[in-house]
């Protein structure tokens, strides 16, 4: 899917790339965050950056905390500023349910449903991959809990196994921090998730709500958790504090092969170009024969050390 790199080295181009995005916590009106951090520009960087990628984005995840206080108006700017990207770059848009969010306003504005009060599950597919979006929030609290009911539609749903596998995201991942506050808010029911999917055809599970990038296994599947638009937590605070920072902010690409994946993690925020290789550059060493490739790129010049 998308467009395919030219590939210079051993490793195929992916089958299906998905740009990670989560923890938006955008406010009515763009109102920053806390009086203090600016989600909305956060949010617009990001589009900026991973709009460089073109067509190469099959899709675009957002493992919820869209809204921090799931005004209609937060998912109103979250909408504008993603569909336009996910429209140019022939995407998906997968949204998942996060603890901040509410799950009317959520349907409301993001899905286009009548608002309800029951889990927002939902079921996308990227040619022969398929993407889960899982609801594990609870109503009125910020912890995560697989229930009875939920761990059963999933089950359900990965009944059938897709052709490429199947991608679970969700906001709670099941997986340990460092953080020792976050603990309170973790994902209940665990035991009923590893049921699920321990043996199923799910390579990958993505998630969000640590505020920093991480990873980690689950039954047996890989996990990945990617920073957050809005400010990072900083897992070097001294042991037993929980510090929000405004700064860290980071996205991740995810790139699924045939027998693999690769997550890369980019930060958020304008740098300059210090080094530069351009595409026509690339198609030139494309167009040489594999040691002259190396020569003209991995040999060092005379004299270094």
């Amino acid at each position: 899917m998308g467009e395919a790199p030219i590939q210079l080295g051993r490793y195929p181009s992916p089958r299906t790339t998905i740009a990670h995005l989560s923890d938006t916590h955008l406010l009515a009106g763009g109102a920053p965050l806390g009086g203090l951090v600016d989600t909305v520009g956060a949010l617009e960087q990001a589009v900026v950056q991973l709009s460089r990628l073109g067509t190469s984005i099959d899709a675009v995840v957002v493992t919820g905390d869209v809204a921090d206080l799931g005004e209609p108006d937060a998912y109103r700017i979250a909408r504008g500023l993603l569909e336009p990207l996910t429209r140019a770059c022939g995407a998906e848009l997968v949204w998942v349910m996060g603890n901040h969010d509410e799950r009317g306003p959520f349907r409301e504005q993001l899905l286009d449903e009548t608002a309800g009060a029951g889990p927002v599950h939902r079921v996308a597919r990227l040619g022969d991959l398929r993407v889960v979006a899982f609801d594990c929030t609870v109503p009125g609290w910020h912890h995560g809990a697989i229930d009875e009911a939920g761990a059963e539609w999933l089950a359900q749903v990965l009944a059938e196994p897709a052709p490429a596998g199947t991608v679970l995201a969700m906001h709670h991942a099941p997986i340990a921090t460092p953080v020792a506050l976050m603990d309170v808010l973790e994902l209940q029911g665990q035991e009923l998730l590893a049921e699920v999917v321990r043996g199923s055809d799910v390579r990958l599970i993505l998630g969000g709500h640590l505020h920093y990038a991480t990873s980690g296994v689950f039954a047996g599947v890989p996990v990945h958790v990617a920073g957050a638009a809005a400010y990072t937590i900083d897992v070097t605070a001294p042991p037993g504090e929980l510090w929000g920072v405004d700064g860290g902010r980071a996205l991740s690409i995810v790139q699924l092969f045939d027998d693999g994946h690769v997550v890369s993690v980019a930060p958020i925020e304008p740098a300059p170009v210090v080094s530069r290789f351009d595409l026509a550059y690339l198609e030139s060493l494309a167009a040489l024969a594999p040691a002259e490739r190396l020569e003209r790129f991995s040999r060092k010049p005379p004299g270094a050390a």
